[in-house]
């Protein structure tokens, strides 16, 4: 890995914030290539997702034969090993048991004119489920993402996640969690044009309302040009990892900590933050090793950073937003308390990142790249809007019109004002 060590005084945490988001890899600028992909799949459809698929797709599957069949998805289920079905399965119900508790109640607020106002919320009517594929497949994601999208209420559930030629174009696994998790419909397709084929609709595969889940950076920038025409849950980027390390955290198991989430490519960004620089060596030296065994990419970035304490390295991380925050300290769960910015922060020695990654019950489609300031996990909320139901009365009528008539002429809207002023008459 390369790894880059900074002395930091505990002064201007944004300036190091900065410098430390630096070492990340640009994601390169994708946005006219994108754009070509959503303007030939809005003219031509099927036709372009066809071709597109054959030409820059990683499993060249026509999707004119598409959906997967039901009954394929539920055979996928049958033949895995029953050790993954019942990994499946745990996974499923934390992750589910973690999303019915988010579901907000009704609130209806009677107001001292007589008005009532109810703030409800509504699932959306469809929502897709983005999975990436191609190197390898991701059961987890289908999982973090299906079950709050059905937890939400969501009447039709698609994913999509790229296909392999081939009798079986998706792996066992991803149709499997697919059953568990509740899809209804599986589109073996990937990238931009899986994106817009499912915001834009064709022939074959209807529309959705929200697409939500993590991508390469075609399938992100995908995502950001057609929010409006489709919602999204946010942009999701390469994998982050900052460990607040003390002096009884153990080096070895920071360094598996954080070439694991290196393993994810050489795009993301790991973290090491400590007070006594021999924590520092030894994760170094720690991380070297199991960067070697494993095959870790060499241009991974590892930015290790000496801190005057551990209240300063809360700063700190707070200043980056990291996607994932491991707090490695005696007095873990005080600090973790004042984590604001991080997509998820796992406390204490025991709590490693990658039980959030899988079956915890947290989501791990995360905000990154600093998203973590407006933008929390994956959850029940993408898929569910808020519709405010307003019941007005004669007498609250007359109590707010002269209030609401000042405001609309003062803002130039005078029929705004002779609107509610009708409803104040007697014989109304």
């Amino acid at each position: 890995m390369r790894v880059e060590r900074f002395d930091w005084d505990g002064q201007d945490p944004e300036r190091i914030a900065a410098a430390i988001r630096g070492l990340q890899p640009a994601l390169g600028e994708v946005s006219g290539a994108v754009a070509e992909i959503i303007a030939s799949v809005r003219e031509r459809g099927d036709d372009a997702v066809a071709e597109l698929e054959e030409r820059v797709g990683a499993g060249r599957v026509d999707p004119r034969f598409l959906p997967i069949p039901e009954s394929e998805v539920r055979a996928g289920l049958e033949r895995i090993e029953p050790e993954l079905r019942d990994a499946l399965d745990l996974a499923a119900a934390n992750i589910r048991a973690v999303a019915e508790a988010q579901l907000e109640r009704e609130q209806a607020v009677r107001l001292p004119q007589g008005q009532t106002v109810e703030v409800r919320g509504v699932p959306v009517g469809s929502a897709a489920i983005y999975a990436p594929g191609g190197a390898g497949s991701y059961p987890s994601t289908i999982l973090m993402g299906c079950v709050p999208a059905k937890v939400a209420g969501v009447r039709r559930v698609v994913l999509a996640t790229p296909g392999a030629p081939g009798e079986h174009p998706v792996p066992d696994g991803i149709l499997a969690a697919a059953a568990i998790g509740g899809a209804d419909e599986v589109y073996p397709l990937g990238g931009a044009q899986a994106i817009a084929a499912l915001a834009i609709g064709t022939e074959l595969i209807p529309p959705v309302d929200v697409i939500a889940g993590p991508g390469n950076r075609y399938v992100q920038e995908a995502k950001r040009q057609l929010a409006g025409r489709v919602g999204i849950d946010g942009i999701a980027g390469p994998s982050e990892l900052m460990v607040i390390a003390g002096d009884t955290a153990r080096a070895d198991w920071v360094a598996l900590d954080l070439c694991a989430q290196a393993e994810h490519g050489s795009e993301g960004l790991v973290i090491a933050a400590a007070v006594e620089t021999v924590i520092l060596d030894e994760v170094e030296q720690a991380v070297a090793g199991v960067a070697a065994r494993h095959g870790i990419a060499e241009d991974a970035p590892l930015a290790l950073v000496a801190v005057p304490d551990t209240v300063a390295a809360v700063q700190l991380a707070n200043a980056i937003a990291p996607e994932h925050v491991e707090v490695l300290t005696e007095d873990a769960t005080l600090l973790a308390a004042g984590l604001v910015t991080a997509g998820s922060v796992f406390v204490g020695p025991y709590a490693a990142t990658a039980f959030g990654d899988y079956a915890a019950g947290s989501n791990h489609v995360l905000p990154t790249g600093g998203a973590g300031r407006f933008q929390g996990p994956l959850g029940p909320d993408a898929f569910r809007r808020r519709i405010a139901t307003v019941d007005v009365p004669q007498a609250a009528a007359r109590e707010l019109a002269p209030a609401v008539a000042t405001l609309a002429r003062s803002e130039g809207f005078p029929l705004h004002a002779e609107s509610v002023e009708a409803r104040t008459d007697e014989g109304s």
